[in-house]
């Protein structure tokens, strides 16, 4: 996938979108700051994640996200749910939807798009190397096998978005 440029050189802000944000975003969330940390790109990569609906806005993880997380080595205890914020949109350089029903309540919240800003607001599955365009299924009604499976969408689509950021880097001027 070819990633939208940087709104503002140096910098790339990031925000991964599910229902409630106590799942599968922050899932996303903590999971990209590590591999982006790892990669020595936390500094430029900006990472947040938030839901489109207010039910669990200031409430951690969900304690199945997090402990799946925590099985895998990574920390869940900072997150936070927050709801997206329309007013968010001109500083964010891509948001990625974690289903099409998440899509279309984002694209109802932003101004009309151009077809270059158009391609700032995604589904997070369309980087999906296995399964390109698959919708993250939401683990929140079901057992702890559907967070493992989410956990294992994450690892994957993390590591091709992360290839993609350090292969194309966005934020880096264009050349003149």
């Amino acid at each position: 996938m070819l990633l939208p440029p940087a709104r503002q050189p140096g910098r790339y802000p990031i925000a991964l979108v599910c229902l409630g944000n106590i799942c599968r975003s922050p899932m996303a969330d903590v999971v990209l700051a590590h591999r982006l940390d790892e990669a020595g790109l936390g500094d430029v990569v900006l990472v947040r994640s938030a839901g489109t609906g207010s039910w669990h806005v200031g409430n951690p993880m969900d304690p199945r996200a997090a402990a799946t997380l925590s099985a895998a080595g990574h920390d869940p205890t900072r997150h936070r749910a927050q709801q997206y914020d329309a007013s968010w949109w001109p500083g964010l350089d891509l948001v990625l939807a974690m289903d099409a029903d998440n899509l279309s309540t984002l694209a109802d919240l932003v101004p009309a798009l151009t077809e270059q800003e158009n391609a700032r607001l995604r589904l997070y599955g369309d980087l999906d190397p296995c399964t390109p365009g698959a919708h993250v299924p939401d683990p929140y009604y079901g057992g702890d096998d559907g967070f493992r499976e989410v956990l294992q969408m994450v690892e994957r689509t993390t590591g091709a978005l992360v290839a993609a950021l350090a292969d194309q880097r966005p934020w880096d001027e264009p050349p003149r």
